[in-house]
């Protein structure tokens, strides 16, 4: 007869969590409405959320190889480079981060193509240099663009991603800007071709003031941010609270500011039939 009975031990084996490691750069969490977007999903949907439809940046490059028929586009001006008047601190190692962020010589891409078979001179500005803004080498590459249009009997498009206005860097010769691209959009009128203003987010300062809303058309995607003096700014000044929505699309269709919205995938074939009709 044993003196000791053995209790018979049951060992369990330690649960062992294995950390799954998602690489970088396959998903977004939507910034209007947070769901989580497989990103070749948002890709085939052209960066729009397929849920809320919100409407990411696109770049200068991805928006003209969006509207220009498949290897119609030509380049123009890829050459002129901005310099520093000023000796602004800093400024030259902004451009140089903004040329390899975004691979074009300044914040605007500019050239000739065409849209539904129908030749347009078309100039697009992009939000990842320096905010889109608005310096010498971008009115003057818009001012040619325009030139070229008047030139060759062509509608003229612009594209505009521009929050950062006019560039603070080149003071006064950036301002001087707004009043030659005016002058020559004037130009395109009297000659009886057509402007047509799209805006995107966003668009503020010396954009908006000049030859953002000067279209014969200003047309805006949806929810874009659209103004001179951003809201916190303007809310600071007037010590009040602004309307919901305020500087967006709609609010400023509503009011009066905008002729149309056209989501992203319908705008191809929005130009295309406007420029059929004005063609007329």
């Amino acid at each position: 007869m044993a003196l000791f009975s053995k209790e018979k031990k049951t060992v369990t084996k330690p649960i062992i969590q294995k950390t799954v490691q998602v690489p970088e750069g396959l998903y977004t969490k939507c910034l209007g409405c947070s769901v989580i977007l497989y990103n070749k999903d948002l890709d085939h949907h052209l960066k729009t959320c397929p849920h809320c439809g919100y409407h990411y940046q696109l770049s200068a490059i991805e928006r003209v190889y969006l509207m220009m028929d498949s290897g119609s586009f030509q380049e123009y001006d890829a050459d002129l480079i901005s310099k520093n008047p000023l000796n602004f601190p800093e400024y030259s190692e902004k451009l140089k981060k903004g040329m390899e962020r975004t691979q074009l010589s300044d914040a605007v891409l500019s050239g000739i193509g065409k849209l539904q078979a129908i030749p347009v001179s078309i100039a697009v500005t992009d939000f990842k240099f320096m905010g889109g803004s608005m310096g010498s080498v971008v009115g003057e590459k818009i001012t040619r663009s325009i030139e070229r249009a008047i030139a060759r009997k062509l509608p003229m498009i612009i594209v505009s991603a521009s929050g950062g206005g006019a560039r603070m860097q080149e003071g006064m010769f950036s301002l001087m800007q707004m009043a030659k691209i005016s002058s020559a959009l004037s130009k395109l009128s009297e000659n009886r071709l057509p402007y047509f203003s799209i805006l995107t987010d966003p668009t503020a300062g010396g954009v908006t003031a000049s030859f953002g809303m000067l279209g014969d058309l200003n047309i805006a995607e949806p929810g874009a941010m659209i103004g001179f003096a951003g809201p916190r700014v303007i809310e600071q000044t007037i010590q009040q609270k602004l309307p919901h929505g305020f500087q967006r699309s709609e609010f400023l269709l509503k009011h009066g500011f905008l002729d149309m919205i056209v989501p992203r995938h319908q705008l191809k074939e929005t130009l295309g039939r406007l420029l059929k009709f004005f063609k007329k």
